[in-house]
């Protein structure tokens, strides 16, 4: 697989595997930000948390695969939310930002976040959201000077954001949550959640039992339940990074149809330009090298920099209405909980979800609940992507048993996987669950591996 630059020179977190039957008060699946935050704010309010984390270290995930901005600007999203839902929006993020920053995490830095557009149709579109930022009172400037030599038609930033160096955030908020008492195992694999019982089963035939249950697990691994399975789509996109010679002050990305994402980041005392976007539906192509060779030609061509020295992709799951679903798997059980659909705006969010999470379980009120409530009402639109979203799950299911016979069955629900050339992965078309190329687990909702035959191995 490619490689993250986040995760090069890292010194990870020592952590053990489970290696014995457990009880807990709270047990979270995932050791990416979202499940370290919560348990973190969980541990803190005196909850007894127990998280377990698949991978071998925490955050090695699909946060050391994101750019890296803590930002509440996600896109064109506040002229597409009403005034009020626009300023929960605003609001939640930042005052979750806000509150994580007390703690003085590592890497983090100051910059103003940039939409921009290089087309007149863009443009209307973010005069629109301009609109939306004035009525809820989002301190932003619009331009169209900025530091990027590129034709921008006109580019709406919002002032004092932040970057960070995801995994190092995310290590610094797990030694927080050990220090008040969340017990945090890593290498350890849930592959069966037995919700009557309230127990879940681990790789090595261990269990634990809970009061309740987070899943923290980028696409949740219980999607039967309240349909989770058609109402999520995945997306894939690609990222790399070379040197450069200075740090950008602002961090950008386009609305435009070939939509790319920039920013700079300081590794150690080298000056990196990190540059993204490509994106198409999670397990959708083989040849995926064509979307690196075409953001390597623009880096070194548009932006005359040297080669690469990483390159990586990303996953993002996304939701009907671009809301992210935070709460309760379904309104009938309050013991399992969910955090998911945060398009590409995972860090951030992050930060929502484990403050509302934190909420929840301790019996306090948080203003945002209602809006990220995977209850909420949004029929037309949810039962439209539905449609769409099963329509293509069939269609792929199917057109695997034509087109790729011999490939294997992704061992979530029997979709033949599709090999990713590029990086070098088992890709799965209908939910996003990938496998590297021997067959193990790199992200689900497929929790064991695949059967490969010789023939299968590359």
């Amino acid at each position: 697989m490619r490689h993250s630059i986040w995760l090069d020179n890292f010194t990870a977190l020592a952590t053990p595997t489970l290696a014995n039957d457990m009880r807990c008060q709270v047990c979270i699946i995932g050791g990416g930000l979202s499940g370290i935050y919560t348990a973190y704010l969980l541990a803190k309010s005196g909850v007894d948390v127990v998280l377990v984390e698949a991978q071998a270290t925490i955050a090695h995930g699909a946060t050391a695969y994101s750019t890296g901005k803590l930002t509440a600007q996600h896109d064109i999203i506040y002229s597409k939310l009403t005034e009020a839902q626009g300023k929960m929006y605003y609001s939640s993020n930042k005052s979750a930002i806000d509150a994580a920053l007390t703690t003085n995490p590592p890497s983090f830095s100051l910059a103003t976040s940039y939409l921009y557009t290089t087309t007149e149709e863009g443009q209307e579109k973010l005069k629109q959201e301009a609109e939306a930022y004035k009525k809820i009172g989002i301190p932003m400037v619009a331009t169209k000077e900025v530091e990027l030599a590129l034709p921008i038609q006109l580019a709406l930033g919002m002032k004092n954001e932040g970057q960070i160096n995801p995994a190092e955030f995310t290590t610094h908020f797990a030694k927080l949550a050990r220090k008040e008492g969340a017990q945090l195992f890593t290498d350890t694999r849930v592959i069966t959640i037995d919700a009557q019982d309230k127990i879940i089963l681990t790789h090595n035939d261990y269990t634990i039992s809970y009061d309740k249950l987070i899943l923290c697990t980028h696409y949740p691994i219980e999607s039967i339940k309240g349909l989770y399975s058609a109402k999520l789509q995945v997306s894939r996109s690609y990222l790399m990074a070379t040197e450069t010679t200075e740090l950008l002050n602002g961090q950008y990305i386009s609305i435009d149809e070939q939509s790319r994402t920039m920013r700079t980041a300081l590794i150690g005392q080298t000056p990196y330009f990190i540059y993204g976007g490509s994106a198409h539906l999670a397990g959708t192509e083989s040849n995926t090298d064509k979307f690196y060779d075409t953001l390597r030609s623009e880096l070194t061509g548009q932006f005359d920099l040297p080669e690469p020295s990483f390159m990586w992709s990303a996953q993002d799951v996304m939701t009907p209405d671009n809301l992210p679903y935070i709460g309760q798997l379904t309104e009938s059980e309050d013991t399992i909980y969910i955090a998911t659909g945060y398009r590409k705006w995972g860090l951030s969010t992050s930060l929502v979800a484990g403050e509302i999470l934190n909420a929840a379980i301790t019996g306090t009120a948080h203003p945002a609940a209602e809006l990220y409530a995977p209850s909420r009402s949004a029929f037309g639109r949810k039962l439209y992507f539905m449609l769409t979203t099963g329509g293509f799950i069939s269609e792929q299911l199917i057109a695997g048993y034509v087109t790729r016979m011999d490939t294997p069955r992704c061992t979530h629900l029997g979709c033949k996987t599709r090999w990713n050339k590029g990086d070098e992965t088992w890709d799965c078309p209908c939910h996003g669950s990938r496998y590297d190329k021997h067959g193990q687990v790199i992200e689900g909702p497929a929790v064991y591996p695949l059967k490969l035959k010789k023939t299968d191995e590359r």
